[in-house]
């Protein structure tokens, strides 16, 4: 038997769930389709939130052969047996691919599409969950129009859900009753994906016996079969990386809350390494010398999570992340090391000044014996001016003090020695 989600398919665009800003009436998405001429088109989103379903629709209202293929399977030669349909019957009216997963295709796999959908014979629909400009083969993506979906609300997925529960009873002819938070339970448990809400109702139903000629899903019933999947995400997918963004970006923002809650779901998803990383990354990165003894802090919080493990590393992680977010800010380091990188990506380098180098003898040709290296410990506050950087460089700055009390202290004190030199 088919799976629930492929069984209760709308019939209408009204019918599916979520995804407004593209289908809701007047929005560019909805038009294109009513219009009955379809472009290629590639759906990029999160699993679970209406791209099959939306391009099971499409083929509906057109008169096109629709075909689906998923990249995690399909192989250069399915393809090409789909090449072969369109010399016959099933290609008069055209073929419309639905291929998902894309980005498992490799460039040459994807490419071989190309003569079909620029002669029209092929209409490509593609799915992907990964950023479509980075995993699809760019002749793909300039003939093609790309719609992003987003996970759906919780009130869109209760409403599924429901629908859901109403053609498990009609299908096995008992009556449903549903406990007061049960659809809020398995919606809420899914993280805006409708498939595995469906499903989790589907589960539901089956592990609930019959009494007094009903089914009563009860809401404990559904909270243990609920698929938490807003607490998980894929490691090697785009959301991951999104997850460590804002964990980093709220944390150099100084939002402790925002910053402890991407924290929780890295921590959720098993993932510790990148929860220290990052840590450990922003405040080098963000304090920095605002607030230097942070660094040291921050690492003894790390190796600390590091050797309990979860669940436990949750608390000295969560210490360090409020940490980080309630210290003084500072990024001097960070720009003046990137400066640094930049003169020498540019090739704007040059040789060690001679009172720098490893000298341990002057050649016969040299007329300018001996090193000159001034040795600052033998003068007053142990500085003394000499040159550095190279000759091409000399004078050039590339570390600002920041406006944090700390290094303004510093500059005070420099500024204080210097002048009496200069």
């Amino acid at each position: 038997m088919q799976p629930l989600a492929d069984r209760i398919r709308p019939d209408s665009l009204d019918d599916i769930v979520g995804q407004q800003h593209l289908i809701g009436k007047g929005k560019p998405l909805r038009k294109i389709i009513d219009s009955g001429v379809i472009p290629n088109l590639i759906f990029y989103g999160p699993s679970g939130v209406g791209k099959t379903t939306l391009a099971t629709y499409i083929a509906k209202r057109t008169n096109m052969t629709l075909k689906k293929l998923n990249g995690t399977t399909a192989s250069t030669a399915d393809l090409k047996e789909i090449f072969k349909e369109l010399e016959g019957f099933g290609g008069l009216g055209g073929i419309l691919l639905y291929l998902d997963e894309i980005q498992y295709f490799n460039k040459k796999q994807q490419q071989t599409l190309l003569e079909y959908i620029e002669n029209g014979r092929i209409t490509l629909i593609a799915s992907t969950t990964e950023n479509p400009y980075f995993y699809v083969y760019n002749a793909i993506l300039s003939r093609s129009t790309v719609f992003e979906f987003k996970p759906v609300e919780k009130q869109d997925v209760e409403k599924a859900v429901t629908r859901a529960f109403d053609i498990l009873s009609k299908e096995n002819n008992v009556d449903v009753v549903l406990g007061e938070d049960t659809a809020r339970i398995i919606s809420l448990g899914c993280g805006g994906d409708v498939r595995k809400a469906i499903n989790s109702a589907e589960l539901s139903f089956l592990a609930t016996d019959v009494s007094d000629g009903k089914k009563t899903i009860t809401a404990e019933t559904a909270r243990e079969l609920t698929q938490k999947s807003s607490m998980r995400y894929d490691k090697d997918g785009e959301e991951h990386y999104d997850i460590m963004s804002a964990y980093q970006k709220s944390m150099r923002g100084s939002d402790t809350d925002a910053a402890l809650y991407y924290l929780g779901r890295l921590l959720s998803a098993g993932d510790l390494i990148s929860a220290c990383r990052r840590l450990m990354v922003c405040a080098c990165e963000d304090v920095g010398l605002a607030y230097p003894n942070i660094i040291p802090i921050v690492k003894s919080c790390v190796d600390i999570a590091m050797s309990v493990g979860l669940p436990e590393a949750r608390i000295p992680l969560a210490d360090a992340v409020i940490l980080v977010c309630n210290s003084p800010k500072s990024n001097s380091g960070e720009k003046a090391i990137d400066a640094v990188m930049a003169d020498i990506r540019s090739g704007n380098v040059g040789s060690v000044p001679r009172q720098l180098q490893n000298m341990h003898y002057d050649g016969e040709d040299n007329n300018n014996k001996g090193q000159h290296y001034l040795y600052p410990h033998d003068f007053e506050n142990h500085y003394v001016p000499q040159q550095y950087l190279p000759d091409n460089l000399a004078g050039k700055r590339y570390y600002e003090y920041g406006e944090n009390k700390n290094e303004q202290a510093f500059k005070t004190y420099w500024e204080k020695i210097k002048d009496k030199i200069y």
